[in-house]
């Protein structure tokens, strides 16, 4: 008795009145402007959103603490927030923005003078990076006194793996005067992150999201470096197997959409960070 093959077609079925077939999809990117006024909008939203995020992140201590961008149209200006306010009540109407020379052009509350002298520093040495982040976190500044570069121990470290430097210059010091920013920013001259001495974590980027997400993901690395530490003898990711993963999860545009549930979250439950 012959086999035949049914080869009868069925239906692929509805859902919702949506036939179950293939469907195109895609993800949104960092977003362009057609003005300035946009743009600044944007980023000082951004900016406002990330420092609320920080500040839920227990990031916060005392006074320390600043993320900075640029501005789009006076690009040797950048927008910070203002000394002695807490990460989470920053909205986007208290951020001022300073210049190189550490004025306040915009805005009528002071700057801290480690995040004009550190930042202004970063910027002006580095055109390629637009926001920068820095704070007191617990596990970053552990990790710092350590003196010793992020292993790569786990796929989320490899974010890092050779594109992060040791910085020991004015390790522990609280830097105020403008040369040892300078001289400071001079050990950072490419790459992501620093971890200063004694200090914390720096993270730069593109974008102000970028530059939040690599700090939260540099923390939570350190966090799970100390931990594998005092556990044992961690093991480490094979070379190859670090540069391919940095290579395909630690680019720009990656540190950007990484941080986007990030801010959904906090533009749903911290409206007022718009005002």
């Amino acid at each position: 008795m012959a086999i035949t093959e049914d080869v009868t077609t069925t239906s692929p079925g509805m859902i919702d009145g949506i036939e179950l077939t293939p469907k195109t999809v895609g993800l949104d990117g960092i977003p362009t402007f057609d003005n300035v006024e946009d743009e600044r909008h944007y980023r000082k939203s951004h900016l406002a959103g990330a420092l609320r995020v920080f500040g839920k992140f227990g990031f916060g201590e005392g006074v320390a603490g600043h993320i900075t961008v640029r501005d789009p149209e006076y690009p040797d200006m950048f927008w910070v927030n203002p000394f002695g306010m807490s990460f989470r009540h920053i909205r986007q109407s208290d951020l001022i923005l300073v210049d190189h020379q550490g004025n306040v052009v915009y805005g009528t509350k002071p700057v801290n003078r480690a995040a004009f002298v550190i930042h202004a520093a970063v910027h002006a040495a580095r055109p390629d990076v637009v926001a920068a982040a820095h704070a007191h976190s617990p596990y970053g500044k552990s990790f710092s006194s350590l003196g010793i570069p992020l292993a790569p121990l786990t796929q989320d470290a490899c974010i890092f793996y050779n594109d992060h430097h040791v910085i020991s210059e004015q390790g522990g010091a609280v830097v105020f005067d403008i040369e040892a920013g300078r001289e400071l920013a001079s050990k950072f001259p490419d790459g992501k992150a620093a971890i200063h001495q004694n200090h914390g974590l720096f993270t730069v980027g593109e974008t102000v999201d970028e530059a939040a997400f690599w700090f939260i993901s540099m923390e939570r690395s350190c966090q799970a470096q100390l931990m594998a530490m005092a556990a044992g003898d961690p093991i480490e990711i094979r070379d190859e197997y670090a540069t391919y993963t940095q290579q395909n999860t630690g680019f720009h545009a990656a540190g950007w959409f990484s941080f986007q549930p990030l801010w959904d979250e906090i533009a749903r439950t911290d409206p007022e960070l718009f005002e």
